[in-house]
């Protein structure tokens, strides 16, 4: 033992492994840097010929242009910083909303494609298959031109019930006003949200407490929907003015109206990263064994009780991974609104751009918003799938 150590001791630091592998990853950042200074020289160089320096101030120049659709106070006057963050708002729009409906039609294509009945698996099988050999830019044109720019004329409108309109300038949907209460309305509602955070934390500790599994989900959910109900009903006046959209004309007005780019964009992007969703839940399904399903069966389970309690909570395990990329594909896939019109944050950076020539600024901004936003994903589900993940004892 001695010798060996005295070996050790003796061995001359250009052959040590752990020397070898720590000046292997200097060398290694060294270079990476001595690249990226040349990237950055040359490109610094190439704008000084043309009489341009870096800078961001132009973002508080006038727009000058307008944009169709905005969550902010916005008109030609407003600055280009305005603009962007238009945009930006715009793309976080599509990406909530196209990840949650996503996952839930995703989820149900999944235990769909592995049912029992044969009409609903072939259904799902196909759907599956057709979608995930199609190209999204070519799924999202269809959407736009096929599908919303063929609805009905305003005048020939088509309206389901609950007051939705069905026309070829948009989909108009019931929508709600503010009134003078609704400030205290949202604080009754961030009452709620504690309120669930309690109820989740006390059920989970009583869960771990018992090993009883008690409804920790529905619970939550009821005491932030009960708070809301209860909190809109005690108000003196209705925290919102429910409006529905009319036509008038040739156009809708009331209401809110959800625009064809918006509604193809969304859509296209739900309906075609489901299917992915839905092979990744139907993988994650597959891989619990057939032994845990008898034995929920066997202690009295029913099928929904056996997919809820047993095989979801071990299937996350492995369908989370895969399930982050589609996330992370969907957002960034949000960028091809460009094709169908819908001003994102990619279309109107393009448009800021070719306005005032800042090409190296405008993408440099893009790529970090998009690397942000990928970044916000990832660590959100990585520190999901390590509450969720299998502890070894």
């Amino acid at each position: 033992m001695q010798e060996s150590a005295k070996q050790k001791a003796t061995i001359p630091f250009w052959r040590d492994e752990r020397i070898l592998n720590i000046l292997g990853q200097v060398v290694f950042i060294i270079v990476l840097l001595f690249l990226a200074s040349l990237i950055y020289q040359n490109m610094k160089t190439g704008l000084a010929k043309q009489g341009i320096t870096l800078s961001y101030n132009f973002l508080s120049g006038i727009a000058g242009f307008d944009i169709s659709e905005t969550f902010l106070e916005y008109s030609r006057t407003s600055s280009y910083w305005q603009a962007y963050q238009v945009g930006l708002l715009n793309t976080l729009s599509v990406s909530i909303v196209g990840v949650i409906a996503s996952t839930i039609f995703g989820v149900i294509l999944g235990v769909s494609r592995l049912s029992t009945n044969f009409l609903i698996n072939r259904l799902a099988a196909f759907y599956l298959e057709l979608i995930r050999n199609l190209s999204l830019l070519v799924f999202l044109i269809f959407w736009y031109l096929g599908v919303f720019l063929k609805l009905p004329r305003v005048r020939e409108a088509v309206i389901w019930p609950g007051d939705i309109f069905l026309t070829n300038r948009g989909v108009g949907i019931p929508w709600g006003l503010p009134t003078d209460s609704y400030p205290t309305f949202r604080l009754i509602l961030l009452i709620g949200i504690i309120l669930s955070f309690i109820v989740f934390f006390s059920l989970r500790a009583y869960s771990n407490r018992t090993g009883q599994a008690p409804l920790t989900t529905l619970w939550t959910s009821l005491t932030f929907i009960i708070t809301g109900v209860v909190g809109w009903l005690i108000l003196p006046e209705k925290p919102l003015f429910f409006e529905s959209p009319v036509i008038e004309g040739l156009n809708m007005s009331g209401g809110k109206v959800l625009s064809p780019e918006f509604m193809a964009l969304t859509s296209g992007l739900v309906l075609y990263t489901s299917a992915f969703i839905g092979e990744v839940v139907r993988s994650g399904i597959l891989s619990v064994s057939k032994g845990q399903v008898e034995a929920a069966h066997a202690l009295g389970l029913n099928s929904f009780q056996t997919l809820r309690l047993i095989v979801f909570p071990q299937a996350l395990r492995v369908i989370v991974p895969p399930l982050t990329s589609q996330y992370l594909n969907l957002i960034k896939n949000s960028s091809l609104a460009i094709a169908v019109g819908y001003p994102d944050l990619f279309y109107i950076s393009n448009t800021i751009q070719n306005q005032t020539g800042r090409a190296v600024e405008m993408i440099s901004m893009v790529m970090l918003t998009y690397l942000i936003f990928s970044l916000i994903t990832s660590v959100f589900m990585n520190w999901y799938n390590q509450r969720i993940k299998l502890v070894e004892r």
